[in-house]
Parts: C-alpha cells; structure tokens; sequence
C-alpha cells in the first residue's frame, strides 16, 4: 500500500463530493525565497477556495505522500533545506526511503490520478530544452500529459523552453492543448505568442466536457490548458527575450544541465528583470488556480446531472 495522508480539508471534501483541485509543491521549495513562498501558496489555495472548490498541495513528507498540507506542514515545507525534486521517475524511490520532496508537474498529476483528483494548477509546464537536439533534455511532463488523465491548467510550457518543439511532441504524443478564450498560445510571462493555439474554449464547462469526453472514449491521458497570464500583469515578450537570451548563455557558459538548468534560469531572469518575472509569476499562478477550480466545479456539476 502506498502510504497517502489526507488533509483534514480534503478529507472533507472527499466525503462531501466537494470538487478539488490539485497544486504542486515545487513552486514552494524551488520557485520562491521563504517566507514569499509560503505566503504565495496561501494566496493560490484561497484562490481556489473563493471560485468554490478546495485545494490540495501535494508533496512527500518523510516517505508519505501528501494530498493537502496543514497550514504546519505548509510552513515546514517552506523552510526546509534540500528538499528533493520529485518527477515520475524518483517519486516512488522517495516515498519508500522515507525521503521528503516537492512534487513537480508529472509527480503531482500521478498524485493526483491516485487520489481522484481531476484537475490541476501549476504555473508553466516543462518541455523541450533549447538544444534538446543535442542535449536530449525533455521534461517528463509531456508524456505524463499523455498518459495521465488530468486537466493541467497552467500559463502554457514556461519560455525559457524551445516552444515550438514543446508544442510539436505534444502534439505527436495526442495531448490537447487547449488555449483558453484567445486563438493563440500564452507564453508563460506573456499573455500572447506568435504560436496558434491548436484549440480554442471560452468556458470552464467545455473545458470540463472535454475530459470527460476523452475518458468516456477510452482514451488516455490529460489535456492541457494555456491560460494567459492577465494583460495588466505580463511581461511583453519583445521585453522579455533579450534575457532570456542572456540566462542562456549564461547557463551554457557555466556548463548547467539536467535538473539545475530551470532553477537557475528562473534566478537569472528574476534578477535581470528586477523581480518583475516572480510577481508576473504569482499573478499568472493565481489566475490558473481560478481556472482550474471554476473547471472542477463544472466537472462535478456535469457528473451530478449525468
């Protein structure tokens, strides 16, 4: 038996039907200075909470696996040192050796499926690393999409990433990709791109059909959600390329690779913007809890009429 704990919130939930959507932990260990991170967390769960349904950050705490933190392990989490980072691959390796970890896009959509949980918020998805033709460095977030039936709603694949082949082996794997009320793609920090969008929904409730439809079909996997991040609050992309061109060669010149590549971007585009990257990226983070909570609560009213 895997070792699963319940907050008291979502157990709650669990027994009452509530719908619940899930929230990664990475953003908390690896994405933001403490106390900044914890506070960030509180404001993405009482997001969900506002648009009527509860949230579950998932994490592995000392080889069990976590569905919603107490407001302590909250705060523990956001102070501890070392916490691993947990993809499909390590996961299982973490929870029998008693190890603790922040579950990342593909760790927190298994999670996820274990505890029936249908849909999920993060802030940007991994994919294809610039280079990838060389380096063959492509999260496995993509293929999780393909087989892991849960509705990911985030601001698309992050920019630091080559986009377009992102997009490409998504497509190639069967995932939807969905962009949400415009006709193009979101790239993470900008609320637009000069990519199409391979589809187009303008409710929660087509959104929630769909993988419903998908399931019903017999078909595997999730779909993907690109929700832009709001107007007011991105970063242009003709802004914001320059540097990111800079945090890669930079990268490149300091040989980072592997699991160290995004972490030290994600630092080196926050202090060449000015901090301007971590508040677009809480703004963004928020606006996907919204979405996805509103798409939880459609799926449940969906379930209650069928």
């Amino acid at each position: 038996m895997i070792p699963i704990r319940y907050s008291a919130e979502v157990t709650q939930a669990r027994n009452e039907g509530t719908a619940i959507v899930a929230l990664e932990s990475t953003i908390i260990t690896h994405g933001m200075p403490f106390p900044q991170n914890v506070e960030t967390a509180r404001l993405v769960e009482a997001d969900v909470r506002a648009a009527g349904a509860v949230p579950a950050t998932i994490a592995v705490l000392n080889g069990t696996l976590h569905v919603g933190l107490e407001t302590g392990e909250l705060d523990l989490l956001g102070q501890a040192q070392d916490v691993a980072k947990l993809s499909r691959a390590d996961m299982a390796a973490c929870i029998a050796t008693g190890g603790t970890g922040a579950t990342t896009v593909a760790a927190t959509m298994i999670a996820a499926h274990l505890a029936g949980i249908h849909v999920f918020a993060t802030g940007g998805i991994g994919g294809v690393h610039r280079g990838a033709e060389h380096s063959f460095d492509i999260s496995a977030d993509l293929h999780e999409l393909a087989q892991t039936p849960v509705t990911v709603v985030a601001a698309g694949a992050k920019a630091i990433l080559d986009l377009s082949k992102t997009y490409e082996v998504l497509e190639t794997l069967g995932v939807p990709v969905i962009a949400y009320g415009q006709d193009m793609l979101p790239a993470f920090w900008s609320a637009t791109s000069d990519m199409a969008a391979p589809l187009r929904m303008d409710s929660a409730a087509q959104i929630a059909k769909a993988q419903m439809t998908r399931t019903a079909m017999g078909l595997a996997g999730g779909q993907l959600v690109t929700n832009p991040i709001p107007m007011a609050d991105e970063i242009p992309a003709d802004h914001l390329q320059p540097i990111i061109d800079q945090a890669l060669a930079e990268a490149d010149a300091q040989s980072v690779s592997a699991k160290a590549v995004t972490p030290f971007l994600l630092g080196r585009i926050f202090e060449l913007t000015e901090g301007r990257s971590l508040t677009a990226n809480i703004a963004l983070v928020r606006n996907n809890a919204r979405l996805a909570a509103q798409i939880a609560v459609a799926m449940g009213e969906l379930r209650a009429a069928s």
